[in-house]
C-alpha cells in the first residue's frame, strides 16, 4: 500500500510501505532497493509496480546512490540506463512531471515541493545527513531554482523514531551539539536521537513553514521496512513530483 497526498498547487508526495510486491523473503514484498541483496528482476518489477499505481512513468523516476552525505544533484531527467549514479544523498529538479525518489529503512526521507515556483527535492536524512546539512543543502539548491523557502511544503515520511532510536550517549552529545532539537530519549529512558525532529527544525529555521511528519516508527510498524530491527531487508521509497 502506498500513501500519497496531493496538494491544489500540483504538488504530490508519495510513501510506501512494504506490500503489494513481488520480493521473497526477507525482502518481502515491495523492496524497492537495488542494493540490499534483493534479485534484481525483482527490484525492477516493483518499482515499476509503485510507479505505476502513483501513475508516474517508472522511466521518468530518478533515484540516488545514497552515502549519508550532504550532496545535491540537480538533475532534469532521469540519468542514462548506462550512466554511473551519482553518490548524493539529495535531489532538486525544475522540470515537472519528473518523480524524485529516495530510499529509506529508519532514516527520514524528506520531500520538498515549491510549486509556484516549479522545484522539487528529495533528500536522505538519517543521523549522519541530518548533521551535515542535508536537508539545508537541498533547500539551498531549490532556491537557486527559483524557489521560495516560505511557498515550499514539506513531508518527512516513515522513519525510526526518538523513542527508539537508541545511541551512545556520546553520540547523542556529538549530534544535539550541532541540532539540540534531535536530543531525545528512548521509552526505556537511555541516550536517543530523533532525526526527524532534527530534520524539522532544521526547515523551519530556514523559513519553511508547511510541514507535516508521518507518525509512523518504521522499528515498531511490521508494515515497514527497518535496518535496526532486521539487518537484511528491504527499502522504502518517498516519491515527490510537480505536474
Amino acid at each position: 500500500m502506498i500513501s500519497k497526498h496531493s496538494t491544489a498547487s500540483g504538488a504530490h508526495f508519495a510513501f510506501t510501505d512494504r506490500w503489494g510486491g513481488v520480493s521473497a523473503v526477507p525482502y518481502e514484498e515491495l523492496n524497492l532497493g537495488g542494493a540490499v541483496g534483493d534479485e534484481p528482476g525483482a527490484v525492477r518489477k516493483n518499482r515499476a509496480l509503485a510507479a505505476e499505481s502513483l501513475g508516474v512513468d517508472p522511466d521518468r523516476v530518478v533515484w540516488m546512490n545514497q552515502v549519508h552525505g550532504r550532496d545535491v544533484a540537480v538533475v532534469d531527467g532521469p540519468w542514462g540506463s548506462d550512466a554511473e549514479i551519482p553518490a548524493v544523498d539529495a535531489v532538486v529538479t525544475a522540470r515537472k512531471g519528473l518523480a524524485l525518489a529516495v530510499l529509506t529503512a529508519d532514516c527520514t526521507p524528506v520531500l520538498l515541493a515549491d510549486p509556484v515556483a516549479g522545484v522539487a527535492a528529495a533528500a536522505h536524512a538519517g543521523r549522519p545527513g541530518m548533521v551535515a546539512g542535508v536537508v539545508p543543502a537541498a533547500v539551498e539548491a531549490m532556491v537557486q531554482l527559483g524557489a521560495d523557502p516560505g511557498r515550499i511544503v514539506a513531508r518527512t515520511g516513515p522513519a525510526v523514531c526518538g523513542r527508539c532510536y537508541e545511541v551512545p550517549e556520546a553520540m547523542r552529545a556529538d549530534v544535539a551539539a550541532v541540532e539540540p532539537a534531535a536530543y531525545a530519549e528512548t521509552s526505556w529512558g537511555t541516550p536517543a536521537v530523533d532525526v526527524t525532529a532534527g530534520v524539522h527544525a532544521q526547515l523551519e529555521r530556514l523559513g519553511v513553514h508547511d510541514r507535516e511528519h508521518s507518525p509512523v516508527c518504521t522499528l515498531e510498524s511490521s508494515d515497514h521496512f527497518s535496518y535496526r530491527r532486521d539487518r537484511t531487508t528491504g527499502r522504502l521509497a518517498g516519491y515527490v513530483w510537480l505536474d
